[in-house]
């Protein structure tokens, strides 16, 4: 029988790139909160992705796959993830059953074993034909995290997919500590609008894109307009070579014209307002590797 005591509290999520933690995000949230990708470490930033529930309000960091790779910009995404875990009040421990466990696995599973907060372990994609939960379970054992709570799930490949995650849910919120909401409980996001625009930009432009240029791609908003009738930004998506540029333009402008179109798409459904872009392909050679770009960009 659950209790009426209202719980709220921080659950970091964890795991390898392309583990399934931003689909699973937008998934318990009902909305689209992070961007989606089948390119490792679209995720840059903690995103937050607020649950609002009868027994409280879950606020869901999603947070960059972690990859040992030691570029500049993988070791600015590990900062990432170590910093989001002072505020977890739990641990979302996200494993992907269709990929044996490597290096980065072993990584995790450290974080996560030094961890001093509860941890459920969410074992996702179970539904793909490759997938091998049963491996994953030895995996676990074998890292000393077999005796934490474990739920499986599958079918999160769109927002309102109908799977059920209420097991999940319910298993969160067991434990979670007491306390008020952290955020009023019409939230499902508390990202600013330049963030979510810019998010959605890249993430189109992501998908339209393959090889090395989607890990070449970031977005700045230069300027925005908002006001009750309407929001305009004028957005530029900057690459680190000339070559790159001319992919993200496209023959005739039809890259850059498909780009703005889904984009507007897109945010029109998330934002109450029309939203109008002007987007621009600019050349910042080297951008991964330059301190300054990178404080803008991870954060």
């Amino acid at each position: 029988m659950q209790s009426n005591t209202i719980r709220s509290g921080f659950v970091v999520l964890l795991g390898r790139p392309s583990s399934g933690k931003s689909t699973l995000v937008n998934a318990l949230c009902g909305h689209r909160v992070s961007i989606v990708s089948s390119v490792p470490q679209t995720t840059r930033n903690t995103i937050r992705g607020i649950v609002n529930h009868p027994r409280g309000q879950i606020v869901l960091l999603d947070t960059p796959g972690l990859h040992t790779s030691e570029r500049k910009l993988n070791l600015r995404l590990r900062n990432v993830v170590k910093e989001s875990l002072p505020e977890a009040d739990m641990i979302l421990y996200l494993i992907d059953p269709t990929r044996p466990p490597g290096e980065e696995e072993l990584a995790v599973a450290a974080i996560v074993s030094a961890a001093s907060v509860p941890v459920i372990t969410v074992i996702t994609k179970t539904d793909h034909p490759d997938a091998r939960p049963d491996r994953s379970k030895a995996f676990l054992t074998e890292q000393g995290l077999g005796d934490r709570q474990l739920v499986e799930v599958g079918g999160l490949a769109s927002v309102g997919s109908g799977t059920d995650l209420n097991p999940l849910k319910d298993a969160i919120f067991d434990l979670l500590p007491e306390g008020e909401l952290w955020y009023p409980d019409d939230y499902y996001t508390d990202q600013p609008s330049t963030f979510r625009i810019a998010e959605i930009v890249r993430e189109q432009a992501i998908l339209r894109t393959r090889d090395e240029v989607p890990h070449a791609v970031f977005v700045d908003i230069a300027d925005i307009e908002q006001n009750e009738r309407r929001i305009w930004a004028r957005v530029f998506i900057y690459v680190e070579k000339i070559s790159q540029q001319g992919i993200l333009v496209g023959k005739k402008g039809s890259v850059i014209t498909a780009i703005r179109t889904a984009s507007e798409e897109i945010l029109n459904d998330i934002f109450p307002v029309p939203v109008k872009l002007s987007i621009q392909v600019k050349v910042r050679h080297n951008w991964r590797r330059n301190d300054t770009t990178l404080n803008r960009l991870i954060y």
